[in-house]
């Protein structure tokens, strides 16, 4: 199976539709999956907001404010956001043959590219933080705490591993090495904001008392980095499998809307040229 050089660089930018279609689920039933995933991600974030500001003894809604300080909480909703916008993509593209992202400017439509790579790696960024480096145990007495936590911090691994498993996408380009590292920067600069105006360290790692200095906080940040840059070439290694497996081998060009006889000539006659 031959590739096309500019597949990744979206010349053309998704004539066939992998950001909204499933080499295993049909159209329909990828867009129904994706709008579960995003309505249990919005419920999560909204009730834990809810419970901290009932319960006074936990920072109440100063505490709720505060979540919006952390890269685990921010990435929390890029998640909820991109499975509602793909949902809807996904959904008109399955009643109509035509997703709503086609008729976007070319710039929008190469945002979304960059947005899948978020979700696709910034997740799973969190998860290995997380558990490798913040989390001490024991487990979680409360029941609550235990289910936020997992939602949070493995459960979002998995819808990333969902995006790069199920759907149809290629590679994306390589210059989004780039403009997650961007984001990761921007993401620190809040950090220290928050820490100049709330008084407070959302990561213990970035304070100079508890990291043992300034060297070893650059050094968490610049391995944080490289380790972000390793997982988007890891992902893209997934993606190329999951293509070799399923459309070389097995021949499972992908499930198409009913209305998309252009999309099915395109994949029949040249499956690389998507």
């Amino acid at each position: 199976m031959s590739f096309n050089p500019f597949a990744s660089f979206g010349w053309p930018m998704d004539p066939s539709h992998r950001f909204e279609t499933s080499w295993l689920l049909p159209p329909a039933i990828l867009a129904a999956v994706r709008a579960l995933f995003s309505i249990y991600i919005f419920v999560t974030l909204i009730f834990v907001i809810v419970w901290d500001c009932e319960h006074v003894s936990l920072g109440g809604c100063a505490a709720a404010g505060d979540q919006f300080s952390y890269f685990t909480v921010l990435t929390y909703w890029g998640l909820a956001f991109y499975f509602a916008v793909a949902a809807v993509h996904t959904a008109t593209y399955a009643l109509t043959g035509t997703a709503l992202l086609d008729r976007f400017p070319r710039v929008l439509q190469h945002l979304h590219a960059l947005f899948y790579s978020t979700i696709t790696v910034f997740p799973f960024v969190v998860t290995a933080v997380y558990w490798g480096k913040l989390y001490a145990g024991p487990w979680f007495p409360v029941v609550f705490d235990a289910w936020r936590n997992v939602s949070q911090h493995a459960m979002n691994s998995g819808f990333a591993l969902f995006e790069v498993v199920v759907a149809r996408t290629v590679p994306q380009p390589w210059v989004h090495i780039a403009g997650l590292i961007v984001l990761l920067a921007l993401y620190l600069a809040l950090a220290y904001i928050t820490r100049a105006t709330k008084g407070f360290y959302v990561y213990s790692f970035l304070d100079p008392a508890q990291s043992g200095g300034a060297g070893l906080i650059a050094a968490y940040v610049f391995g944080i980095a490289v380790g972000c840059a390793l997982i988007f070439a890891l992902v893209q290694g997934l993606i190329w499998v999951r293509r070799w497996i399923t459309e070389a081998k097995l021949g499972k060009e992908g499930k198409f809307a009913h209305a998309d006889r252009q999309a099915v000539d395109i994949e029949m006659v040249q499956p690389s040229k998507a």
